[in-house]
């Protein structure tokens, strides 16, 4: 499978939001090492994966989800 890499930069074009609010409150929250972006060569730059974020916004929230963090 091919993924597309994309820097906060790149991303936040796409997703319409701040590149300082990708990193400051989406980045490890919503946004998982491993699963939405990696860091090639474990360095300090972060590559988003962009077919796994767009999968996962296209899911839909349920109440049960919205609870999992208050209990």
């Amino acid at each position: 499978m091919s993924n597309t890499y994309l820097t906060t930069d790149e991303l936040s074009e796409r997703i319409k939001f701040d590149p300082r609010y990708i990193r400051n409150s989406l980045k490890d929250s919503v946004l998982l090492e491993g699963i939405h972006y990696i860091r090639p060569f474990g360095g300090r730059k972060i590559l988003y994966i962009w077919e796994q974020i767009e999968n996962d916004m296209a899911k839909t929230c349920t109440t049960a989800d919205l609870m999992k963090g208050i209990v």
